[in-house]
């Protein structure tokens, strides 16, 4: 599928959505406690097919969405009676409520679609406008066409994918940005709604004969519902944190619709559910990637719920479409309604370095706060170094509501901005991992206070201190890694709540990429009362100026 992002920014995470178009649904982060990573950086995984979503325990959702219908009328339509779709209500009983598996013969699968919109639509309170085909596939094959989704990409739209993960320390040169989020996705989709098509494709885990799971079938109806309702084509972010925004709204709604459906399978509905002996749901794993691409669907339906108290019924989550929320942190800070603040790069480089450009554009985006959280939290599930946010801090293994994404170390995000820099060298080379080492990028970051600003920096060197950074003596706040996927010089100052941070293949070339970085070290000014000043707070590096704000 050819890129559908705006070429006013790189696509770092908005490329693992596999486009705006593509609205899929993902096995929730329920893992085996005894996860452990290759050397790579991507590893195995099982999920627990008896909780594939984690649970939302809020009043909202354990009481009844909206009421059934009571009074049906005699003459009901599937557009203007909820509960009701093409000959079928939400409560029906169907032949195959009572077979022992979920395997669907192609006769019988269109009643189930159109029972299960009717359900969909007495929990979202709105009704569908037209059916949606569906198909049931295997791994498999599924597999084969999501490969198909990650081909149409230039080098130059490779090697900034590249660049813009190492930034975040998620992929390094072992592997490439375009193939890790291929595996992901590979293996942990397990159904999506195609607007181009009007198709949703259920993913099996049974590969003779795959299996309908209805609560899947019953998120991506809500996908099919929004895209009636509201035009998904038209919720797209022009950055990854933007983008992961709308998509809190959007799999925020469809989870939380979800949740309400699983609790009442089983108790007031009939539901059909595949064999937990019919696959263990394995796939690999890139952790950085993963946390970055689940936190939609951990954080959206608490977002959603807190929309809905602020209305009757659905008229706030309905009204948010016109007008989706700006940040992650939005998302991950419900009712905190926070905006992005406004956050320029000037190009202040030299000696050959200038701003990469793709189609005519500066490649830059903003990362925000969800995408950060992934950062620190990348090497949480390895056993080869440690990790800023651990497993307790994610509460991977408990909770059942999925990760937490709130962390003091980013917490106090107020807007960044990442830019990546290159040279004749980099723009001729063609392999992208290659390219990545040798490139450069300035990443600003802007926060709500100078102790946030602090916190962050204090994470941000434990991260290099985990990749092996040594302290270059005789530089201000400079630090080598020697080799492995993330080599190269690295430098940060901080100049109020602004904290930016320079990365180039070498200690000579961090000033070429940014004038003024890695400035000489002066009496008294060291890197042990560097990190010292930065823990508590207080320290300013007043080498650089406040700069002049451009887009």
């Amino acid at each position: 599928m050819p890129s559908t992002r705006p070429r006013t920014s790189v696509a770092l995470l908005v490329l693992i959505l596999a486009g705006a178009l593509v609205t899929s649904g993902l096995a929730g982060p329920v893992l085996a406690a005894s996860t452990t990573a290759a050397s790579s950086g991507t590893t195995a995984a099982t999920v627990d097919r008896a909780e594939p979503i984690p649970r939302l325990e809020s009043t909202t959702a354990t009481t009844a969405a909206v009421a059934p219908p009571d009074d049906r009328p005699e003459n009901p339509s599937t557009e203007n009676t909820v509960g009701y779709v093409e000959g079928y209500w939400y409560d029906d009983d169907l032949p195959v409520d009572n077979q022992s598996d979920a395997v669907v013969d192609d006769d019988d699968l269109e009643p189930i679609v159109y029972r299960a919109m009717a359900r969909v639509e007495v929990l979202r309170d709105q009704t569908f406008k037209e059916g949606v085909a569906v198909d049931v596939v295997s791994r498999e094959t599924y597999r084969q066409t999501n490969d198909e989704r990650f081909e149409n990409y230039t080098t130059a739209e490779r090697v900034e994918q590249n660049i813009g993960y190492e930034a975040l320390f998620i992929v390094g040169r072992d592997t490439t940005a375009v193939n890790a989020t291929k595996t992901v996705y590979g293996g942990a989709v397990k159904g999506y709604y195609d607007p181009e098509t009007d198709e949703i494709v259920i993913v099996s885990e049974n590969p003779e004969t795959p299996a309908l799971d209805e609560l899947t079938l019953g998120h991506e109806l809500v996908h099919v519902l929004q895209d009636q309702r509201f035009n998904l084509s038209e919720l797209n972010g022009s950055t990854q944190d933007a983008t992961l925004a709308t998509k809190g709204l959007i799999e925020g709604d469809a989870s939380w619709v979800e949740r309400e459906y699983e609790r009442r399978c089983g108790v007031t509905w009939d539901c059909l559910t595949p064999r937990s002996d019919r696959g263990s749901g394995q796939f690999d794993v890139n952790w950085g990637i993963y946390f970055a691409i689940y936190q939609p669907y951990s954080d959206g339906p608490d977002y959603v719920d807190y929309l809905r108290q602020q209305g009757e019924g659905w008229s706030a989550v309905n009204a948010a479409y016109d007008e989706p929320p700006a940040t992650t942190s939005a998302v991950i800070h419900p009712g905190s309604e926070r905006e992005p603040a406004t956050v320029s790069v000037p190009d202040r480089s030299s000696d050959g370095w200038r701003q990469l450009t793709v189609d005519g554009a500066v490649a830059n985006d903003t990362i925000g706060e969800a995408g950060m959280v992934a950062m620190f939290a990348a090497d949480a599930m390895t056993q080869e170094q440690p990790s800023v946010l651990d497993g307790t801090d994610l509460d991977v293994m408990g909770g059942g509501r999925g990760f937490n994404y709130d962390h003091t170390v980013t917490d106090g995000w107020a807007g960044d901005k990442l830019v990546i820099y290159t040279t004749d060298e980099i723009d001729n080379a063609t392999d992208p991992t290659a390219a990545a080492g040798k490139a450069g990028y300035v990443w600003r970051t802007e926060w709500q206070s100078t102790e946030d600003t602090g916190e962050f920096l204090e994470g941000y060197r434990e991260l290099l201190e985990n990749h092996g950074a040594e302290p270059v003596t005789a530089r201000q706040n400079t630090f080598v890694i020697d080799d492995g996927g993330y080599s190269g010089a690295y430098y940060f100052e901080r100049n109020g709540t602004t904290a930016t941070i320079v990365r180039a293949p070498s200690v000579a070339a961090l000033s070429n990429v940014d004038a003024g970085a890695a400035p000489e070290a002066t009496a008294g000014f060291g890197m042990t009362a560097v990190v010292g000043a930065i823990a508590v707070t207080v320290f300013g590096m007043g080498v650089w100026l406040a700069v002049g704000r451009r887009r």
